[in-house]
């Protein structure tokens, strides 16, 4: 297990609290009352436009998740605090009705999460993710969730109705195919093998289903994409996308310092391949140059995911997609299922 993670200075703060030595990382809740639940994305290269996220910070803890810097805003730092301190928008789900009995809500696909993961564990004690669920399917508007939570297999039921009702899409994010190598990254993730069991229980269901091998580490876990898409495959995925490794702001010094404790002897080699692929930076921040990288050996690795994707009847779809699956999709896929209730007998039509 990784030991606290430092916390990069914040850019934001002109003091800084400098310790002699790690603290201990306990966990710290932070319960707020939100003044609004619905984020509206402008990226163009993202594809969803409305996302929820319940929880600001993720006790997941991956060392490249690239909302760690959003930690900044709130005065916390971008290590060990995103992953210890985390702030719970208790209010969200009677946020999320008030903005569906607004006349300018269409009923949109909403993404959960965009940011960070709404299956962390504070989930299993608050239940905001199923509650915000409940309030889209008594609306019967559109979801997309995406998640390394194998907690989302307690919601079997209600995605299932979504699905029928309105629709629905999950999509697993999978990075390593082994246990051990994701720990060593996303120390307090469900393992891959967790998720994989959820990826067929969901898919059992019902409910259409991926996975998100995201994201790709060149000298790390590119070889790993055969058998991530081959087992996701066999748990009943019918799409899949990836993404490059993003080392935005201060994300690099996280990653930088967990690689280098996890994997002292790929250390170099990875970062090589990083700055190769990014035209000899960590980072490109332009859109839809952020997702993906340049050069052959980019190149070859993307055209491994598109080959080994197209052979195992995989659709490939973009980063964070919300197409349509369900009883709407299709030529017609644009007219939203969503429906305000007029009674408690509109749960019940058909």
């Amino acid at each position: 297990m990784p030991p606290p993670t430092r916390n990069p200075p914040n850019r934001f703060s002109l003091e800084q609290v400098v310790y002699d030595e790690a603290p201990p990382a306990e966990l710290t809740v932070l319960e707020e009352t939100a003044r609004s639940i619905l984020s509206e994305n402008e990226s163009p290269d993202v594809g969803f436009r409305f996302s929820i996220n319940p929880y600001r910070g993720c006790a997941h803890g991956c060392a490249y998740c690239y909302a760690r810097p959003t930690h900044a805003y709130l005065g916390h730092g971008a290590g060990s605090d995103f992953e210890r301190k985390i702030v719970v928008k208790v209010n969200a789900p009677e946020l999320l009705e008030e903005a569906f009995e607004r006349p300018s809500w269409r009923g949109e696909t909403i993404a959960f999460s965009g940011n960070t993961d709404c299956y962390q564990p504070l989930e299993a004690r608050y239940g905001l993710t199923r509650r915000l669920l409940e309030t889209c399917l008594r609306y019967r508007n559109p979801v997309a969730v995406i998640t390394k939570g194998a907690l989302v297999r307690r919601d079997v039921d209600l995605l299932a109705a979504l699905a029928r009702e309105a629709r629905c899409r999950v999509t697993m994010s999978i990075a390593f195919a082994d246990d051990a190598t994701a720990r060593a990254i996303e120390p307090w993730a469900s393992p891959p093998s967790r998720r994989l069991d959820a990826l067929a229980r969901l898919a059992e269901a019902g409910i259409p289903c991926g996975v998100s091998l995201a994201p790709l580490v060149p000298g790390l876990n590119d070889g790993d994409v055969v058998r991530i898409l081959e087992r996701a495959k066999e748990a009943g995925a019918s799409h899949a996308f990836t993404v490059l490794l993003r080392l935005p702001a201060e994300v690099l010094p996280v990653w930088d310092e967990r690689l280098r404790e996890a994997f002292p002897g790929r250390h170099a080699r990875v970062m090589a391949a990083i700055h190769e692929m990014r035209g000899g930076r960590a980072y490109e921040s332009a859109f839809h140059q952020r997702q993906v990288g340049r050069g052959e050996r980019y190149r070859m690795l993307a055209r491994t995911f598109e080959l080994h994707a197209a052979r195992l009847g995989l659709r490939v779809a973009m980063a964070g997609e919300v197409q349509a699956e369900g009883p709407a999709a299709g030529p017609r896929a644009e007219a939203t299922t969503f429906r305000r209730p007029r009674s408690q007998l509109d749960l019940f039509e058909g």
